[in-house]
């Protein structure tokens, strides 16, 4: 049996080596590096598997997230709803931009936003809500919508870790993850459903005058060559690695359809332990499975994750510290205590390996480690 890796990016390159090489030298003979034509064609071609009018690619997905912001034209102390069971970009660019993150909670199964809290969150200097699509599947976007609509404030979707998935709405009418809000970000980090082989990130708009200024926003905020609009950023996807994405991204689906088939490999073996809860699926949502997460008792997380590693099994903790008590952002005034669902999560969650190059000899050691641990 191959080493168990949370992430298996060698075994996955293999399988597409020829393709992935091929598309490597064709950018180094074009010499093209910023810019070249790889770039508007993985653009286009994203956009067409989004469903969206508006692809611009980015530097990586922090910055995808700052421009997004930057494009709303947001000023200081304007506030952000967001959740705190997340990666530190989704607030990091809040603050840098001088913006207020308001917490909101998540839900205790799906670790995503809780709707039913934004209520209670929005005041007169609300602005906009980044809902993130976490571990793989979408937040509830018809009720965020809707509440957002009655206020007036916009959605930027992070998603980051739910490159698409789908979301069927009660009409029945279905979106990808990242198309729904007023605007879209990911990220390509490696370990990504969709990574390239070094930084990278995408926005998505459906909205015209949008798509055009974050096109402008990425680039130094120019329009036409020397000549700015805005205030803008350096932030371009460089054409070495946006050929490598158009490569993967022919092969997405199927990268997809392998978390699947582990995760329900997962769900089979250890759905009946006592004291262990596995993923929940959302009715409205498709999970991509970006991670497989579990949740135990506090008490017994970090014995299983013990446990795990001296049988040679890797496994990880998204995230042990929920971003309202970061010491970073202390500042905010949230104590703990505040959003008890997030910080009882942090201390619950434990994620096991999951990625498109799993064997089932892999799969079957792993969930016969985890029982054992149930049963000694």
């Amino acid at each position: 049996m191959e080493g168990i890796k949370m992430v298996d990016l060698h075994g996955q390159y293999l399988k597409i080596k020829h393709e992935v090489d091929e598309a490597i030298q064709g950018v180094i003979d074009s010499t093209a590096f910023i810019k070249g034509s790889d770039v508007r064609d993985f653009q286009d071609e994203l956009s067409s598997y989004m469903g969206v009018s508006h692809t611009v690619a980015c530097g990586n997905g922090t910055d995808a997230l700052q421009v997004a912001m930057m494009a709303l034209e947001l000023q200081p102390g304007d506030e952000v709803i967001t959740t705190p069971f997340t990666f530190i970009a989704t607030v990091e660019v809040i603050k840098l931009l001088g913006l207020k993150p308001v917490f909101v909670d998540v839900e205790p199964n799906t670790f995503n936003l809780d709707p039913d809290l934004l209520e209670e969150a929005v005041t007169e200097r609300t602005r906009a809500i980044v809902p993130v699509h976490l571990f793989g599947q979408c937040a509830n976007m018809e009720a965020i919508m809707a509440f957002a609509g009655k206020h007036g404030i916009y959605v930027i979707e992070d998603n980051a870790q739910a490159l698409g998935a789908e979301y069927t709405f009660a009409d029945g009418s279905v979106q990808r993850a990242g198309t729904i809000g007023h605007m879209g970000t990911t990220s390509f980090f490696p370990s990504k459903n969709l990574g390239a082989f070094g930084d990278g990130g995408a926005l998505f708009t459906n909205d015209e005058s949008f798509g055009q200024r974050l096109a402008s926003l990425v680039n130094h905020g120019m329009k036409q060559r020397y000549y700015y609009s805005y205030v803008g950023v350096n932030s371009r996807l460089d054409t070495l690695q946006a050929a490598i994405l158009r490569v993967k991204l022919k092969h997405l689906d199927s990268y997809h359809l392998a978390r699947q088939k582990a995760a329900a490999w997962y769900d089979q073996a250890l759905s009946g332990i006592s004291g262990l809860q596995v993923p929940t699926r959302s009715p409205f949502t498709t999970h991509i499975f970006h991670q497989y997460t579990l949740q135990l008792d506090p008490s017994k997380r970090d014995l299983l994750k013990d446990w795990l590693a001296e049988r040679k099994v890797p496994s990880m903790i998204y995230y042990p510290v929920p971003l309202h008590l970061q010491d970073a952002y202390m500042d905010l005034g949230y104590k703990k205590g505040d959003l008890p669902v997030s910080e009882e999560l942090s201390r619950r969650v434990l994620s096991l390996p999951i990625h498109t190059e799993m064997e089932e000899e892999q799969l079957k050691y792993i969930t016969t480690q985890v029982q054992s641990f149930f049963k000694s």
